[in-house]
Order: C-alpha cells, then structure tokens, then sequence
C-alpha cells in the first residue's frame, strides 16, 4: 500500500519510518491491530514496538484484552 501526504512542515520533520511507527501505534491505540502487526507494521522488531508504545503512554494490557483472556480461559478450562 502507498500512502501520500500532503507537503506541510510536519511531513517535512519527520522521516517515512517515523510516520510508519506513529501510524502503527495509533492503530494499536484503537484496537485495528495487534502488538505483532504493529510492529510488521513500523517496519522493528516486536521490542521495540512494545517500547514506542510505553513511550507514548499506549497502555500495553487492557482491562479488555484481560476480560478476553479470562473469557478464553473459561472456554478451554471450564468448571
């Protein structure tokens, strides 16, 4: 997929890997993708991706991901 951007001061700071990183993270922050797709994504290895997450304060563990897992946990293991 090609993504053009119009020509304004931000695109101009910041170098295509940077708008490949931003893109994936606010992806991730909405819930569209995956840690692991994140980072195919941003074009860096899955720490690093976990990182540039921590860093913009994108919660890695949500009370929904830990309500998914709980929910599958009942399904394999049920009482």
């Amino acid at each position: 997929m090609k993504l053009e951007l119009p020509d304004f001061p931000l695109t101009e700071r910041l170098t295509p890997e940077e708008v490949r990183l931003e893109l994936a993270c606010a992806l991730y922050a909405r819930g569209r993708i995956g840690k692991v797709m994140g980072a195919e994504m941003a074009g860096v290895d899955f720490f690093t991706f976990q990182r540039a997450l921590g860093e913009r304060g994108i919660p890695l563990y949500t009370e929904q991901m830990l309500a998914n897992d709980i929910q599958t946990l009942k399904t394999l293991f049920p009482e």
